[in-house]
């Protein structure tokens, strides 16, 4: 895999950015990621 193609981890979520959905134009020139959101319930352990 290449470095630029490597996953990452989103440090937060603060502004809600990883929410905001692309715009017409970004998904037609295929400039999105996708974001998958894992969140910890310490209520279910």
């Amino acid at each position: 895999m290449a470095e630029s193609n490597k996953p990452t981890i989103a440090p937060g979520d603060e502004d809600a950015a990883l929410n905001a959905r692309a715009s017409r134009h970004e998904e037609q020139k295929g400039d999105l990621t996708k974001v998958t959101k894992l969140s910890w319930d310490e209520g279910d352990v």
